[in-house]
């Protein structure tokens, strides 16, 4: 029996795997995508989105990843739940994809688009007030704890890049960092260090958040005296960084120092031909859902063109 191979494979939803769908399908690929275990993706975790254009009055995560979903299916996209779990690439295809552990879906092209994973502390108050107070990303949700106080933990640049975003927003913000100086570059330091409205608190030991149904405040342990103590704040960032979803593609593409796709300049395509990366799997700076959702209309674009190159109709 001759196996079928789909024009488009697409690994993974949220914003850059739905946006790819919605442009593959459109183009008359007839999409194929495999949802991964978090249909959805970073924005399943959100609550009220309000900096993606076309939702004037706000949307929460959850409900605006079903409108992708459905505006993916309506136009041909064929959604499927599952998740890849091994691959083997080809330069001259069709591509493999193991789902599941199961079954192999052959495609002559693969939009990947996985994401990434915020990293947590793993406090008890941490995953409880997740979207009421709680945020790893200070850009996406700093809007909403203008004039108020809030904690970001982390020493690294990401944190140093949070906390001065926030200081532009909030009336406080407290550095919490575990050691007596910080990782990030000197000149990230420099500014945070300068900002009037930003306190470093070194040597501090993040123990929990503190709330009922938003968060109240931080619980703090200074490492050098032991003493504990509790911070006041409304909103609490975790800044320890993030970790792509790429371990699948180990020794099968090219990567960063940190695990990050990487694709040519200017495009979303890797190192192999008809296989493509799009969303924050390749994104370590902006990682937002606009800017996936762009990525995944290139990567849309950049399959359609690779087949018409290769003379598949």
């Amino acid at each position: 029996m001759q196996e079928t191979i789909q024009k488009c494979l697409i690994v993974g939803s949220g914003p850059a795997g739905y946006t790819a769908a919605i442009y593959a399908a459109r183009a008359n690929l007839h999409p194929l995508m495999y949802t991964g275990m978090e249909p959805g993706g970073q924005l399943m975790q959100t609550t009220d989105v309000e900096n993606f254009p076309g939702y004037p009055t706000g949307i929460m995560g959850p409900a605006m990843m079903e409108e992708f979903k459905q505006q993916a299916e309506r136009v041909g996209t064929e959604v499927r739940f599952g998740m890849a779990t091994a691959v083997e690439f080809s330069e001259e295809g069709p591509h493999r994809v193991v789902i599941d552990g199961q079954h192999t879906e052959l495609a002559h092209t693969v939009i990947i688009a996985t994401g990434a994973t915020a990293k947590w502390l793993g406090l008890p108050g941490e995953k409880r007030l997740n979207g009421h107070g709680v945020s790893a990303c200070a850009v996406c949700d700093g809007f909403f704890y203008r004039g108020m106080d809030v904690a970001v933990v982390g020493g690294g640049d990401t944190a140093a890049e949070e906390s001065l975003y926030l200081s532009k927003l909030c009336k406080h913000v407290h550095v919490l960092v575990r050691r007596d100086q910080m990782r990030a570059s000197k000149i990230m330091q420099e500014r945070v260090l300068g900002a009037a409205n930003i306190t470093v608190h070194w040597n501090t030991e993040t123990l929990d958040v503190v709330g009922e149904e938003v968060v109240e405040g931080v619980l703090i342990r200074d490492a050098l005296s032991g003493k504990e103590s509790q911070l006041a704040v409304q909103g609490f960032f975790v800044a320890i960084g993030h970790k792509p979803n790429t371990d699948l593609f180990v020794d099968k593409l090219d990567m960063d120092a940190q695990g990050y796709l990487i694709t040519q300049p200017g495009s979303t395509r890797t190192r192999v031909a008809g296989v493509f990366a799009a969303g924050d799997v390749q994104d370590k700076i902006y990682r937002q859902a606009v800017t996936a959702a762009g990525t995944g209309c290139m990567a849309a674009l950049d399959a359609e063109r690779y087949l018409a190159e290769k003379g598949i109709a």
